[in-house]
């Protein structure tokens, strides 16, 4: 018989180890019941040592389970920080051995769509936030429910799951379903951004809903409460300001992002610059936006606006064609 699918982890705090020690001392903890059934003086025996493999088999566990939410918090730190490559290292296994983890899917999710996966990116998240393969009716597909359970329960406080997946479908030009991640959390000034991205730029978005976001962000402290949403927020103004054909406010937009820009990370500017182009090219300038969107690519190649640069540029025409 084989039974290495009875001891194999169903959880990330899982070993077989562990589960070989459970599963002796349910046998343990049988024999002394038998024992003590035939009046056997030696009842005890079994019972004190299945107690305590119990015992150090849950503490094997939440140790365990320590070391994986460590390990998931360093990951998700390194992404914020732009250090992709390592973060990848901590998660790439983690998600080979448990892909339908709601937690793991949730941080592999935000790692693909900085990587400029945004396709990936989205499954991983719905995922996460809907559960998958939970009918299975095994023990992986229980312990996955509670996951889902969980995640859906924070889903509401979990600004960087709604903000990356409203962003996902904003860069795959998937106007309605931005709208419709965006409710999970439509208070939350990262996800307003990302939804006025998905409005003014996607396909399938809403421009003058979107001119309107940008208006009310606009007057919005939180919304600028960091470097990181002024500079957003001022290429969505310079956008909309280029739609609604004002010009001058869009490049005073523009100018006072370039200003502010450089003490941005370089995947954050990548992604500004992307914005940017985005905008010279609504203004006519599509040289501007070719120098622009190149300029995102050098600065942090392997990035979501690195990606969306690239994207953008080939749709630009060619120099001296019609």
């Amino acid at each position: 018989m084989d039974n290495r699918g009875v001891l194999r982890p169903s959880t990330p705090a899982g070993h077989p180890v562990i589960s070989a020690v459970w599963l002796a001392s349910i046998v343990l903890l049988v024999a002394s019941v038998l024992l003590a059934l035939a009046r056997s003086f030696a009842y005890p025996v079994p019972a004190v040592v299945g107690v305590l493999w119990l015992f150090l088999g849950w503490i094997a566990y939440l140790l365990r389970h320590r070391r994986f939410e460590s390990a998931l918090a360093i990951a998700e730190r390194r992404i914020r920080d732009g250090d992709l490559t390592a973060a990848r290292a901590t998660l790439a296994p983690l998600l080979a051995a448990f892909p339908h983890f709601p937690p793991i899917q949730r941080a592999a999710g935000l790692l693909l769509y900085a990587g400029g996966d945004p396709l990936s990116a989205a499954s991983l998240l719905e995922s996460a936030l809907a559960g998958a393969d939970v009918a299975t009716g095994d023990l992986a597909g229980r312990v996955a429910a509670l996951g889902r359970a969980a995640t859906l329960g924070r889903a509401g406080g979990d600004p960087a799951l709604v903000t990356t997946l409203v962003a996902s479908y904003a860069a795959l030009n998937k106007g309605g379903d931005a709208r419709r991640a965006a409710r999970l959390l439509a208070s939350h000034p990262e996800v307003r951004l990302a939804l006025a991205w998905s409005e003014l730029v996607a396909l399938g978005g809403d421009r003058a809903e979107g001119a309107r976001l940008v208006e009310a962000l606009a007057n919005d402290g939180a919304a600028r409460a960091t470097a990181e949403r002024r500079a957003m927020l001022g290429t969505l103004v310079s956008i909309a300001s280029a739609r609604a054909g004002e010009a001058a406010r869009a490049r005073a937009a523009l100018a006072e992002v370039e200003a502010a820009s450089a003490g941005l990370a370089p995947a954050d500017r990548a992604f500004v610059g992307y914005l940017g182009g985005v905008a010279l090219r609504e203004l006519g300038d599509t040289e501007g936006a070719r120098r622009t969107f190149a300029a995102s690519v050098e600065v942090a190649n392997g990035t979501i606006g690195a990606a969306l640069a690239l994207r953008e540029r080939s749709h630009l025409p060619e120099p001296g064609g019609s």
